[in-house]
């Protein structure tokens, strides 16, 4: 099965964007095919490069990074929820004056477009989250 993954939460706001991870991870090892994660709403800052949890708990953001990286996996975040929060790729940055980047290795920023196209292709449209 193909599936798509929507993340609406912060990493340490809600139990949501660690279970969307853990679903993501059993669903990959099961042999199912993940089409695309895509961050919305507060569910971006899963995808700041500056978050530094407590040695103690898990880096969500890194667990993301290291499942994009093993899997291939498109790990999109919504351009302008992304913007809104403060969360911005290097081109983005550059583009406003703004001096720092913070966007985490293996994952983009696009428009909703690619939310529509998940739930076109894949099987399943998962959502995680308010």
């Amino acid at each position: 099965m193909k599936f798509g993954i929507m993340v609406n939460t912060g990493p340490y706001t809600h139990q949501a964007a660690h279970t969307a991870y853990q679903f993501t991870r059993a669903a990959l090892a099961s042999g199912h095919e993940i089409y695309r994660v895509f961050f919305y709403h507060d569910g971006v800052h899963n995808a700041s490069r500056l978050t530094v949890p407590p040695q103690d708990e898990n880096n969500l953001i890194q667990q993301w990074s290291d499942l994009a990286d093993a899997h291939n996996l498109d790990l999109v975040v919504c351009v302008a929820a992304a913007q809104r929060r403060g969360l911005l790729d290097a081109e983005t940055a550059a583009r406003h004056g703004k001096d720092a980047h913070n966007l985490a290795p293996g994952f983009r920023i696009s428009g909703l477009g690619q939310l529509v196209e998940a739930g076109i292709e894949a099987d399943r449209l998962l959502v995680f989250g308010d």
